[in-house]
């Protein structure tokens, strides 16, 4: 029997496909048959009916543990933002003390003062953050004696280690977020728990359209 997908003779888009993530929350939905399921344990004796009714219960735990994993790491996503926040703030000054610098980028530091992150979602929040360190460094790559302040380049270099430590925190969301999905529609036990709690699959980590757009910048 020939390969269902031959990557050697299959038709190909030469023109390549770019993906998305699709921004909606499916519902768990179990029918007849599964109700039928539970009734007919019941009718083969007690014995299977609590067995099942014993594994719902470990179901649910499971669940309400996976939900609590979640906000771990979503929480995780956001203490590296907030440290992104800070040395935004910390080196924004010292920028500003020695040229004239972009008063948007001020404007977006002042934004983030006052000890929290905005009352946004943490996707706009990056979005954010990234664009005033868009315009932050790239005056400051202008001036070389800037680029030789210590804390100037400290902090360069901090930006840099927490947007890998960010891609890093979203992965792993990511990586949970699936397992929640999937394990919504695992039958028997798992997508009949899901079902009666009304649990939906989660949206992961989405790049906004800006950030797939300058991915294709040319940078060199």
């Amino acid at each position: 029997m020939p390969n269902e997908l031959d990557e050697m003779t299959g038709p190909v888009n030469e023109a390549g496909r770019d993906i998305n993530v699709i921004e909606k929350q499916l519902p768990v939905k179990v029918g007849f048959g599964s109700t039928l399921f539970e009734i007919m344990l019941w009718v083969c004796g007690i014995l299977p009916g609590l067995i099942f009714l014993f594994m719902k219960i470990g179901a649910a735990n499971y669940f309400r543990k996976l939900q609590q994993k979640i906000q771990a790491d979503a929480s995780q996503i956001d203490n590296y933002l907030e440290q992104r926040v800070q040395i935004l703030q910390n080196v924004a000054p010292l920028v500003a003390k020695a040229i004239d610098l972009d008063k948007d980028v001020m404007k977006s530091v002042a934004a983030f003062r006052g000890g929290s992150l905005p009352d946004a979602d943490r996707n706009a929040v990056a979005r954010s953050i990234d664009g005033a360190f868009g315009r932050l460094f790239p005056q400051v790559e202008a001036y070389p004696e800037l680029k030789a302040h210590a804390a100037i380049a400290d902090a360069m270099q901090q930006n840099n280690y927490l947007q890998r430590e960010i891609t890093a925190a979203r992965a792993l969301y990511n990586d949970t977020v699936n397992q929640w999905n999937s394990d919504l529609f695992d039958w028997p036990t798992k997508m009949i728990v899901a079902a009666k709690a009304g649990y939906t699959t989660r949206i992961p980590f989405t790049a906004s359209a800006e950030t797939k757009a300058k991915a294709r910048e040319v940078f060199f």
